[in-house]
């Protein structure tokens, strides 16, 4: 019962905005971390809240803030696709984060119009298949009370390359 998955095409989501922005977007970078999911010095982290899952300084201190572009051209694709994300994009590089708050909102805004989302039902023995490069997934939280089992595992990448002509 429950806990279908969205997922985002991070493709035609980019392919969807204007030209003009599409430009600008392209000579853009943006900082992410994962400190303030993982670690890092926080209010839960400093409570205690996370113990147990990397919530202490020193299992996070080797984690970096990395900077990607914004557009990433797939290296398989070929295809450009917008590469941020609100779990993990901090702010374009050389802006505020409150600069970078109405441009990173609307483009969240634009992943998640029902035109780039399609909704996952899992039954059992279903699987599923994405590529984080170029897709948003979000596992609906609605199934308090059942069991659900789930393997999971991660493929290693290569690294992203920017979609400047």
């Amino acid at each position: 019962m429950g806990g279908d998955t969205h997922f985002a095409n991070m493709y035609s989501a980019y392919e969807s905005l204007s030209p003009a922005l599409q430009e600008t977007l392209q000579r853009l970078n943006a900082v992410h971390s994962a400190k303030h999911i993982f670690g890092g010095a926080t209010e839960h982290i400093q409570s205690g809240e996370y113990s147990g899952r990397l919530g202490n300084t020193a299992a996070t201190a080797g984690l970096t803030d990395p900077v990607h572009p914004v557009v990433i051209r797939h290296p398989l694709s070929g295809r450009c696709a917008l590469y941020v994300n609100p779990g993990f994009t901090l702010h374009f590089e050389g802006w505020t984060q409150e600069e970078s708050k109405p441009l990173l909102k609307y483009l969240y805004g634009v992943a998640t119009a029902a035109a780039h989302v399609q909704r996952f039902h899992w039954e059992p023995g279903s699987v599923a298949f994405w590529d984080n490069r170029a897709t948003w997934h979000f596992a609906q939280n609605d199934y308090h009370g059942h069991r659900r089992i789930m393997h999971r595992i991660t493929i290693e990448g290569c690294t992203l390359a920017p979609a400047r002509p």
